[in-house]
């Protein structure tokens, strides 16, 4: 990252996300991909549940087979992706105190721990991304205080977090499924969060983009922004 314009707070170094953001986003384009590809197998079970006297049973095999692998290829994908995604968010967290130290109210070691949290990680790593998102924003040409719009956070993160517990709730059916209607909709409830997924890895996108331009833009031309 180019020298600041204006020196950060002292105790602190920027150091540029640009490496990892680019990784990151490569990595959630893999699992969107998949997730589209999910996407196809879900609905190949669903309409094989929904009648299954119809179909031979090598080709309930096959469809439940690469139904299985895909699942299995999404979770190594999007677990590849976290620790990614994590890095770079610990790396934007620590670029925040540089560029104003008042406005994180956690620590940056939070960045990575509130991943872990259980129940707590719903919302802490939300809160954290937009108190980044506030520190990393310019300030308007005339000194004052600048709001930037937190869309970006708000709609991938409870995209994200409806496409989890969705997921969840599917699963857990599917394991109790004892007929073909229960496992039908278990599998409905995963294609679900599948799309949502989907959505929710292309607006992550948006987010790790818009967020590193800011601090980019912030670090190379200083705290105020241009008239």
């Amino acid at each position: 990252m180019p020298q600041p314009v204006v020196p950060p707070v002292p105790g602190t170094v920027l150091r540029n996300p640009r490496g990892l953001a680019t990784a990151v986003t490569a990595l959630l384009g893999v699992v969107a991909a998949l997730d589209l590809f999910a996407l196809y197998t879900g609905v190949v079970m669903h309409r094989l549940t929904g009648d299954l006297l119809s179909h031979s049973s090598d080709e309930i095999e096959r469809a439940d087979d690469l139904y299985e692998m895909t699942g299995s290829v999404q979770l190594a994908a999007m677990g590849v992706t976290a620790v990614v995604f994590i890095i770079w968010f610990h790396r934007v967290r620590s670029n925040a105190d540089a560029f104003a130290q008042d406005v994180c109210t956690r620590t940056r070691g939070w960045a990575v721990g509130g991943w872990f949290v259980p129940i707590g990680n719903l919302w802490i790593p939300y809160t954290i991304a937009r108190e980044v998102w506030t520190a990393s924003a310019q300030t308007a040409p005339d000194g004052s205080w600048r709001e930037a719009s937190e869309r970006p956070i708000t709609t991938w993160w409870w995209t994200w977090v409806s496409a989890l517990l969705i997921y969840r709730f599917g699963t857990t059916m599917q394991e109790h499924a004892d007929t073909p209607d229960t496992l039908q909709r278990a599998t409905d409830d995963i294609l679900v969060a599948d799309a949502l997924n989907l959505a929710a890895a292309v607006l992550a996108i948006v987010f790790v983009r818009k967020l590193t331009a800011m601090q980019h833009t912030k670090a190379t031309l200083g705290p105020i922004a241009a008239v």
